[in-house]
């Protein structure tokens, strides 16, 4: 059966991913779980690599939540120690392919090696022009509307609201995917997936190639969008 999807006409703008499932990758093959971390980090390269190939504009990735700091301090310290190590070395390919970086989240929790590497990055990739990558860290949907609204003076609107979110020029979710068989949203960009369309894989994140990420582009290519009206 060809997975290839049939793209010409209908490719989400602003793809979300939730990208679940590595602990459980890496318990079930006996290894540690910083181990499932490194391989998700590697699948990360290889979906943005195709979404850049059949031209999806911006990749949203929750790569930590505001709840991920309650983990254990390993996990978590492993986590941020990734996140640096994955930029410094895929960091210059990316900009060599005009892609953009950018991250959504708060930030005041995090070391002075972290901040400094997620600042390189953006600031190298600024000026890109073709795929935009957010990384949502340290990342929350209620914290970003909470935030949001505590910016506005006077009366609050969806408008304002919009306007005050971390990636204000962001465009909303066309199309949200999460792995390893969850079905919730998790707290993920609640105000962007006003009107996404949803797909949920019982593939863990690891495991998440690019025939799977075919079969989820087939899905989201049969839907009919209606943004709430009558078609």
């Amino acid at each position: 059966m060809n997975l290839i999807p049939d793209i010409s006409n209908h490719i989400p703008g602003h793809l979300g991913i939730i990208m679940d499932g590595n602990g459980r990758w890496a318990r079930m093959r006996g290894l540690d779980v910083a181990q499932g971390h490194r391989s998700g980090a590697r699948r990360v390269k290889d979906i943005i690599n195709c979404c850049d190939e059949i031209g999806v504009q911006y990749v949203s990735l929750y790569a930590f939540s505001t709840e991920n700091w309650l983990r254990p301090k390993e996990e978590v310290n492993a986590l941020m120690n990734l996140l640096v190590l994955f930029l410094k070395k895929e960091i210059n390919e990316f900009n060599s392919k005009n892609c953009r970086i950018m991250f959504a989240g708060r930030r005041e929790k995090f070391s002075k090696k972290v901040l400094n590497t997620i600042n390189y990055s953006e600031n190298l990739t600024k000026d890109n022009t073709g795929l935009t990558m957010i990384l949502c860290v340290d990342y929350g949907g209620r914290q970003e509307i909470s935030d949001a609204a505590n910016k506005i003076e006077g009366e609050v609107n969806p408008d304002k609201l919009s306007s005050n979110l971390y990636l204000p020029g962001i465009p909303d979710v066309d199309f949200l995917i999460r792995t390893s068989g969850e079905e919730r949203i998790s707290n993920f960009m609640l105000w962007r997936l006003a009107y996404s369309e949803l797909y949920f894989s019982d593939v863990l994140w690891p495991d998440f190639n690019r025939e799977e990420f075919h079969k989820a582009l087939n899905s989201y290519n049969t839907r009919q969008r209606r943004f709430g009206a009558r078609r």
